[in-house]
């Protein structure tokens, strides 16, 4: 995978048209500090980085129209948004995703923390013409587990 590890440091870059390696995801603790003089400069420089964990902004009420077009740009190149704040550790919690566009993830349709990270381990399976002692426990009729599931598009309730 690509990226680099550097030590904890604060990197800025004034001159937008070289993002260079600051471009690829950045491993450990660093933050990459852009410059610019128009909310499009900045879309314009959050289109060339690769997918990312997370982005901060750092903003005053004042700040909200400016900041405004910026939030559908950073949603194609991060996992989670954070506005006055950084990223802390995580935790599992329904709101919490931890991933995002590749390279940051290598698949953005799960997470690797909160409570639908166990979507990464699960793979569907077709049952046809299977004879209901075959069939696992919590798909047979009887549901003998009282688990919720879904039955023709339904909740079936435990």
């Amino acid at each position: 995978m690509r990226g680099f590890k550097p030590g904890d440091e604060v990197y800025g870059r004034p001159d937008k048209d070289r993002l260079g390696t600051f471009a690829e995801r950045i491993f450990g603790a660093a933050s990459l500090v852009i410059r610019y003089t128009s909310s499009e400069d900045l879309i314009e420089a959050i289109s060339r980085l690769e997918g990312q964990l997370t982005a901060s902004l750092q903003l005053t009420e004042e700040d909200y129209s400016t900041a405004a077009p910026l939030i559908p740009a950073l949603e194609q190149k991060v996992g989670r948004i954070i506005i006055n704040g950084w990223p802390t550790g995580v935790e599992v919690g329904h709101a919490m995703v931890h991933g995002g566009p590749f390279p940051a993830t290598s698949d953005s349709r799960t997470t690797s923390v909160g409570t639908l990270a166990i979507n990464r381990f699960l793979r569907p399976v077709a049952y046809q013409n299977i004879p209901q002692e075959l069939l696992p426990a919590p798909l047979q009729d009887e549901n003998p587990w009282k688990v919720n599931r879904l039955i023709d598009g339904k909740p079936e309730h435990g």
